[in-house]
């Protein structure tokens, strides 16, 4: 069974069946698009995909997901295997269905870029084309959308608390899934990361690969010496020692006594690392060990159940450590693993349409994103507006066409280009935003104009449903 979703048609195989990613929806979607299609509902239809408020000590989201998502429009088509499925339910009339094997997406989608910092009930992401088109593709862009950008808005966490220091992706052994530790290797590059232990999403994203050893290494010699001497041998430029398998501060030791051989055979020992115990006692400890022993080159490597919380306690505590490996809290997001991700009708044949329910209200229409800064450039406030209104001279508009007619309307940036395109971005916004707790919400209004389309559209629905 593959398990990682590749591009094109076939999404998953299993049995001799291939399904293909467009029927990786839910089933209200189609009993929703045979409804639309025996009422003859065909006409275009405009969806914003949001996020309606934030997870805790959250202030801000990096957008994500959006080079699958059009990936996955571009080739969106039903399978033959697809169409037998959904023939043996018996919940759907042949004629649907075989309008369904020659649907193809040819709508219009406009966009936040990647690694772009937005706000609740900002529209990251807007879909326009015939309704059961963009009804049918909710799922999956709720599923990319919401995973890589709450996997991404982590990492960007981790990494402001790292000050600096290296982080780098040990996440895959513990995330949801491959895809998701597949996610979550991009994600985090994107947000600044310097790397992955996961080969897998080295090789599909070109990330660079990272790795040391486990303690399975270790306590495979006959003593710990042994086993540094022999990964030096292998590694002789490249070797982190994984010290604490049974003392951490007798294994710093025995790390110096191979690194000094290394240096006397013309090589130097990278790093030395904590994966358990007191992080900020022994790290202390372990740099007096390796100053003392003439290795002050040799840095000091932590992980083991550490996300931006640890790390920011760490450092501020004046621990002596140069980097850091995340693995699971942050693969799956652990203090915030889900957000009220939304996909909503915002427009249908022209008229704008949305929804009244308490808490839940949206914004009608098709809309724009503004984004203001101070004298200094520095994030100052977001406007969301209705499309219609002329961009302000000291804004930027934040939602870009990026597919007209179901065809992609450019190559999407590079890994590199998103990762350096955040970074700009992230150092421009205030501090006080991107506090590891209790940051301070970021100002977004609503534009008179879209609060009086908003105002009467609400009214007209209440007119008529009273």
């Amino acid at each position: 069974m593959a398990l990682e979703m590749p591009r094109g048609e076939t999404a998953i195989s299993m049995g001799g069946k291939s399904f293909s990613n467009a029927i990786f929806t839910d089933l209200y979607e189609l009993t929703m698009a045979q409804a639309y299609w025996q009422n003859g509902m065909i006409a275009r239809a405009r969806f914003s995909l949001f996020f309606r408020q934030y997870p805790p000590n959250r202030a801000y989201f990096v957008a994500g997901g959006l080079e699958d998502v059009l990936d996955y429009l571009q080739d969106f088509r039903f399978a033959d295997d697809d169409l037998t499925y959904l023939r043996s339910t018996g919940q759907f009339q042949d004629e649907f269905l075989d309008s369904l094997k020659k649907l193809r997406f040819t709508g219009n989608v406009r966009a936040m870029q990647e690694g772009t910092i937005f706000f609740a009930s900002e529209p990251v992401l807007e879909v326009e084309g015939p309704m059961i088109e963009v009804q049918l593709i909710e799922t999956f862009l709720i599923n990319q959308v919401n995973l890589q950008t709450i996997l991404a808005t982590k990492a960007s966490r981790v990494l402001h608390a790292a000050k600096g220091k290296t982080v780098v992706d040990f996440a895959a052994r513990r995330t949801h899934g491959t895809e998701a530790a597949n996610r979550m290797a991009r994600s985090s590059y994107i947000a600044g990361f310097a790397g992955t232990s996961n080969v897998m999403a080295g090789g599909l994203y070109d990330i660079p690969t990272v790795g040391t050893m486990a303690h399975s290494f270790i306590t495979a010699f006959e003593n710990e010496t042994e086993a540094f001497r022999a990964y030096a041998r292998s590694f002789p430029d490249t070797s982190t020692f994984l010290v604490d398998t049974y003392d951490t501060l007798e294994g710093t030791r025995n790390a110096a006594r191979v690194g000094l051989e290394m240096r006397e055979q013309g090589h130097e020992l990278r790093a030395i690392r904590l994966d358990s115990g007191d992080m900020l006692d022994l790290s202390q400890k372990a740099r007096g060990i390796l100053d003392e022993a003439g290795l002050s080159n040799v840095q000091i490597f932590a992980s083991g159940g550490l996300d931006e919380f640890e790390v920011e306690q760490l450092l501020s505590a004046k621990a002596a450590i140069d980097g850091f490996g995340v693995g699971t809290k942050a693969g799956v997001s652990a203090d915030a693993p889900w957000t009220d991700c939304a996909y909503k009708l915002v427009e249908y044949d022209g008229r704008p349409t949305l929804k009244l329910s308490t808490d839940k209200q949206t914004l009608p229409g098709v809309k724009q994103v503004f984004r203001y800064r101070d004298p200094d450039a520095i994030f100052s406030h977001d406007v969301i507006a209705s499309e219609g209104e002329l961009q302000p001279p000291n804004s930027e508009s934040l939602l870009q066409t990026v597919m007209t007619s179901g065809a992609k309307t450019a190559e999407h940036p590079t890994l590199p280009e998103l990762r350096q395109s955040f970074a700009r971005e992230f150092a421009l916004l205030p501090y006080k935003h991107k506090a590891i707790e209790a940051p301070a919400n970021f100002d977004v209004r609503i534009s008179n104009m879209l609060a009086k389309l908003q105002a009467d559209v609400a009214a007209g629905i209440r007119r008529h449903t009273s």
